[in-house]
């Protein structure tokens, strides 16, 4: 069996997705998995050996100056450009209240980047979805025909830590992609993680809105809900997409624990796989 991961995270220092002391101690609450740092070639030779090729996303960058960000994301087409069997592309994060800078940078990332480049927009950040300061971003998405990858659920961003380290969780509720499905249906939108406590809400957006697919990444399969676990091969059976959360996820544990779901052959090629091509064919890829 082939993959394409929808989402995962980058492996090397300069990009791996926790990046302070108190992020790092936590990973093990988390994601039961401990930090480690690999090369770039390393982190290709994963993907590679896992049977993947992978969209990576750096997370901590909506976080930073749009000009510090700038370098990273050379980083990442660099990064691309030498591994392109393994890394297909990647999902750039934006602050919206930064304006026209973050915009220019985005801009930029869409015109002067290769491989696959997506928008990612994480409630986690501060601003939900739905905020309009998303507006112009969304804009550039339709006219340049490049998907938004918006987060929904639970976070484990600032878990265990006194306030969630001020993370509203509700930032991520699937009413705000609802929203935003709804005011722009020719924008297509790739919804990111189960929406865990609100998966049930998030089926009813996805068998609504035909401008709404989804990824999985972040949980091992073994603990999705049971209505996301009993539609995954009925109605959201050309919609939904595999997605793993590396460095932080092992495929190999991921990969056993969606086998161990008993799913048929054909499902599986569709959620590993097929669907993916399907939604990569629309941006040209």
């Amino acid at each position: 069996m082939r993959y394409i991961d929808m989402h995962s995270h980058w492996k090397t220092r300069r990009g791996y997705v926790l990046q302070t002391e108190a992020e790092l101690a936590k990973q093990g609450h988390t994601w039961r998995s401990e930090p480690g740092y690999a090369t770039e070639g390393e982190m290709a030779d994963d993907f590679r050996r896992a049977g993947v090729r992978v969209i990576l996303d750096f997370g901590f960058t909506k976080f930073i100056p749009a000009a510090e960000a700038r370098e990273l994301h050379d980083y990442a087409f660099d990064t691309q450009r030498r591994f392109p069997d393994a890394i297909l592309g990647n999902w750039f994060h934006f602050q919206p209240e930064s304006g026209p800078e973050a915009q220019r940078e985005f801009e930029r990332c869409i015109g002067d980047g290769n491989g696959f480049v997506g928008l990612a927009v994480s409630g986690s950040g501060g601003v939900p979805a739905s905020d309009p300061a998303y507006d112009p971003f969304y804009g550039l998405c339709i006219e340049a025909n490049v998907p938004a990858l918006v987060f929904v659920g639970t976070t484990g961003l600032g878990s265990g830590f006194p306030g969630g380290n001020g993370i509203l969780l509700d930032h991520c509720h699937p009413r705000h992609l609802d929203n935003v499905a709804a005011r722009y249906p020719d924008l297509k939108i790739l919804a990111g993680r189960p929406a865990w406590p609100w998966q049930t809400e998030m089926i009813a957006v996805l068998i609504h809105k035909a401008n709404v697919w989804y990824e999985l990444h972040g949980w091992s399969p073994r603990y999705f809900s049971e209505d996301l676990k009993y539609e995954i091969p009925r109605r959201l059976k050309d919609r939904v997409m595999f997605g793993a959360d590396y460095p932080l996820l092992s495929y190999e544990r991921l990969i056993a624990d969606w086998r161990g779901l008993g799913y048929s052959d054909e499902v599986m090629e569709r959620v590993n796989y097929r669907n993916a091509e399907t939604f990569l064919a629309m941006f040209g890829h």
